[in-house]
């Protein structure tokens, strides 16, 4: 009986040794990769903290960023009303570049045509006065131009020329003369050795010269298209072939940079339009150096 007692005292010991030390080791029933059961989580793995539904309350932490004001279109400021920009062709727009020359930003005579040597005097404008240099005039730049300078008189809109004539060629000293110099770069209509209006003049390039010479006016045509460059040649004179002189738009917009195919442009309109009124067919023409 009493080694009995002995061993049923021990039995139970070992039993208990051996539970202590399955869970030690952390084992369990469940099988590898199960989750544990939600009535005792695993304390070294705690769940993630759930992430806020899109209709959650921000945390005071992370604030909402306020909508900008320049997203609603009630609040942009409105665009400047533009008065006068590139390809338009007016009376105010000659009054502009006059303005502009006695400004110190035009160094040619008004044409009344806006082109890019127009657009690079105005964007130079606001730029020296503070103004975005968009080279359109807008109703600040037109208001500030207009409080800078003068009313232009009749000679500031219409100069006699931009270019300096020179001394007439003696073939120009009688009758008629449509007398163009390609050394100044003018045309002075004379009669009787008198200069009665005077305009500048550009010719045409290398491989298509002006020519020169002593020449007729042979017809004329106030609206003219080239049949050869399909181009507008308005208060066309033809004098040799199909060289006249006409009217350029290209030649009021881009000066010099460009060139005729060999006729005599002219980039003031208005000289034009006159003196197309005042030469007659027979009248004569003399292109010289």
């Amino acid at each position: 009986m009493h080694r009995t007692s002995v061993i049923r005292r021990v039995l139970p010991s070992l039993a208990a040794v051996a539970a202590v030390t399955l869970a030690a080791a952390g084992c369990t029933a469940q099988a590898v990769g199960a989750a544990a059961p939600s009535s005792s989580p695993s304390p070294t793995a705690p769940s993630a903290p759930s992430t806020p539904s899109a209709s959650s309350t921000p945390s005071p932490s992370t604030p909402s960023t306020p909508a900008s004001p320049s997203a609603s279109p009630a609040t942009q400021a409105p665009k400047p009303k533009v008065i006068m920009a590139k390809g338009a062709e007016s009376e105010q727009v000659r009054e502009l570049q006059a303005r502009l020359r006695q400004a110190g930003h035009f160094d040619r005579s008004p044409t009344s045509f806006y082109g890019s040597m127009t657009v690079k005097a105005v964007s130079s404008f606001q730029h020296k006065r503070g103004l975005p240099a968009t080279g359109s005039v807008d109703e600040a730049t037109w208001n500030k131009l207009v409080a800078q300078t003068h009313k232009p008189t009749a000679d500031e809109l219409r100069p006699p020329t931009t270019n300096e004539l020179d001394t007439p060629d003696a073939r120009c000293m009688t009758g008629r003369v449509l007398c163009i110099s390609k050394e100044s770069r003018t045309l002075a209509w004379m009669i009787d050795g008198k200069v009665v209006s005077a305009m500048d003049v550009r010719f045409g390039s290398e491989n298509t010269p002006t020519r020169e010479g002593t020449f007729s006016v042979g017809w004329k045509a106030k609206d003219w298209e080239s049949t050869i460059y399909h181009t507008p040649m308005p208060y066309a004179m033809f004098f040799s072939g199909g060289q006249a002189v006409h009217y350029s738009s290209d030649f009021a917009a881009r000066g010099y940079n460009g060139a005729s195919h060999g006729c005599v442009n002219v980039r003031d309109k208005g000289k034009i339009a006159a003196l197309f009124d005042q030469v007659k067919v027979g009248d004569k023409v003399v292109v010289h150096w």
